[in-house]
């Protein structure tokens, strides 16, 4: 080995421990700060991108995303910006740490999967904590699939009640953001697909603003009755839908008149 190899091994080992040694000091202060071993149940949301912390008295909320997971039955680390079941709200972040191996040439901030330990899991965690700024790191344990979540930031209690409202449980796609169609785009197949405003996966919505669609015959509904109403809102029967099942109808409905 080079040189340089070396010289590079030994800047990314005295990097990653400094790393370890900084999130104990944050793990410490954001266990106790937030006292989270008083908290008897714990959910994490990837379509919200919350972590919640709960009791029967009360809840506490946090953003966060997803480092990576590390399996302990095959031994291996796999970033979570290479994992297709990691929803992007919750992985993109992770590109980051990324970038910051392809500007260093740290070989394992760079490659999605290989072989690892539970000790090196942790040093990716310290090392996507320290890079992003995070308060803290949370790992879920789930048949021997540990996953690291960095947390962000604390989040209110009635924001992140805003933040669940925006989303449904779906029979088909799990948990989504809400989305509304009239009954004839669910029910039937190419009858038009209205929106209220141009739309695409995945985009940012404006505070306030849903993914709304209707029917082109809903649309000529509404248009002779001067707008939404009570006739026109009875024709369309609009129904509550996923954002997934949404892009699918207008996908089966693109370019219908």
């Amino acid at each position: 080995m080079d040189i340089i190899n070396k010289l590079i091994m030994l800047d990314y080992t005295v990097f990653s421990e400094n790393c370890v040694e900084e999130l104990k000091v944050l793990q410490d202060k954001w266990q106790t700060q937030h006292n989270i071993d008083s908290y008897s149940k714990w959910f994490y949301d990837q379509a919200t991108g919350l972590l919640t912390f709960s009791t029967d008295d009360g809840e506490l909320n946090f953003k966060y995303f997803e480092a990576g997971s590390y399996s302990v039955k095959s031994g291996t680390w796999k970033w979570a910006w290479d994992n297709e079941n990691t929803l992007d709200n919750v992985k993109d972040t992770s590109q980051l740490i990324r970038s910051f191996g392809e500007k260093f040439n740290f070989e394992k901030l760079i490659n999605g999967f290989f072989e690892s330990d539970e000790i090196e899991a942790w040093e990716f965690a310290a090392i996507c904590a320290k890079i992003t700024n995070a308060i803290g790191v949370y790992r879920p344990i789930s048949d021997g699939l540990q996953l690291f979540l960095v947390i962000t930031e604390i989040v209110d209690n009635f924001r992140a009640q805003e933040i669940k409202n925006k989303f449904i449980d779906c029979n088909i796609h799990e948990s989504g953001r809400i989305a509304f169609l009239c009954k004839h785009i669910i029910t039937s197949r190419r009858v038009g697909f209205q929106e209220a405003f141009e739309t695409y996966e995945n985009m940012e919505l404006e505070e306030g603003d849903d993914f709304q669609a209707w029917c082109s015959e809903c649309e000529d509904v509404r248009e002779r009755n001067d707008g939404w109403n009570e006739i026109s809102m009875e024709y369309a029967e609009i129904k509550l839908v996923c954002e997934k099942c949404y892009f699918e109808f207008k996908q089966i409905n693109l370019g219908c008149k």
